[in-house]
């Protein structure tokens, strides 16, 4: 099935004014795409033309903001060549489960619903999922790759309900969406005209793009950050042994999905993108200290091979991460 081959196409970018999608339509703008940004909101709309106001003067960016519930897409997928779902709620702090899977298997459902109906002219969709859909929360292993899903934290919801860890709740969300919308492309296989790709990244760190208006807007994950590295709260964890885990720079991630949609390779996968793991919390702490993060042997290790084969990201550093991170919170005056 065709990948885009020329940059003369319009990309859908769903969750536009998100931390990931953000750095996405800085990156296919620049590559020499037009955008169609759909978001919640005028306000969210209003803000992305200004952010990008010499692309949309020329037409190369287009909001669609107020996107009813039943049929959010459906127009929004009308004359466009890709789709890049990357609206999913990402809050820590539901009360029941389904508060948070709902509107994510919702939402990856309904663009791929509408793009079977009305997006006849689409070639490729990314879909934007988690290594949370891909490592069970309390396990800790090595080499885990694309074969592998979460399950015990859809049966950690299924039996805790709201007592549930919130960890869970969240990781629960990316695995059913993505389970449903693997399912969605294979039942409908026959009808189908485009490619459909999913990208699994793990924590998600970096300068944000989107408008941040205090530290309490950041997203989830620079929150987390912000918290370790200038206030020593690490909600619980131990900043020496937690959470062993991957990360990558958003940036990075957002280079991925646009070569999801270039690369013929990629159609039909899977595909991890992670830039190093495990990390700790104090790995951070001592980065924006001037000192060099130690060389962990125990925890979380991704398998990227994948990746490499198809995209061929050249990741930046953990230190490049950092550094370029708290030159943002510098000039915000934090």
């Amino acid at each position: 099935m065709p990948a885009l081959t020329t940059k003369n196409n319009t990309i859908l970018v769903t969750g536009a004014n998100g931390f990931v999608a953000t750095w996405v339509i800085d990156a296919l703008l620049k590559r020499g795409y037009t955008v169609r940004a759909a978001v919640r909101t005028e306000v969210k709309g209003q803000y992305i033309l200004e952010q990008y106001k010499s692309y949309s003067e020329t037409g190369n960016i287009q909001v669609y903001p107020n996107l009813p519930q039943e049929t959010a897409f459906d127009d929004a997928v009308k004359d466009v060549d890709g789709i890049i779902h990357t609206a999913s709620p990402v809050h820590l702090g539901s009360g029941e489960p389904s508060e948070i899977i709902e509107p994510a298997v919702d939402g990856t459902l309904g663009i791929l619903k509408s793009a079977l109906k009305f997006g006849v002219s689409v070639k490729r969709i990314i879909v934007t999922s988690s290594c949370a859909a891909v490592k069970e929360r309390q396990e800790t292993r090595t080499n885990i790759d694309e074969t592998s899903w979460n399950e015990s934290s859809i049966v950690e919801c299924e039996e805790k309900g709201k007592n549930a860890h919130p960890l869970d709740m969240y990781s629960a969300s990316k695995t059913i969406a993505e389970k449903r919308a693997w399912e969605f492309v294979a039942e409908h296989a026959s009808e189908i005209k485009w490619d459909f790709v999913v990208i699994t990244p793990p924590w998600i760190f970096g300068p944000p793009l989107q408008e941040v208006t205090s530290v309490e807007t950041l997203n989830s994950s620079n929150m987390y950050w912000y918290k370790a590295v200038f206030e020593g709260n690490f909600f619980g964890a131990n900043p020496e042994t937690d959470p062993a885990h991957g990360w990558i720079d958003v940036r990075d991630a957002a280079e991925a999905h646009a070569r999801a949609l270039e690369e013929p390779a990629a159609g039909g996968e899977r595909i991890i993108v992670c830039a190093g793991s495990p990390w700790v919390w104090q790995d951070f702490c001592d980065i924006s200290k001037g000192v060099d993060p130690k060389i962990h042997t125990i925890g979380n290790t991704f398998n990227t091979a994948k990746e490499h084969r198809i995209f061929g990201l050249e990741y930046r550093t953990i230190k490049e991460m950092t550094d370029d991170t708290l030159a943002y919170i510098t000039k915000k005056g934090w």
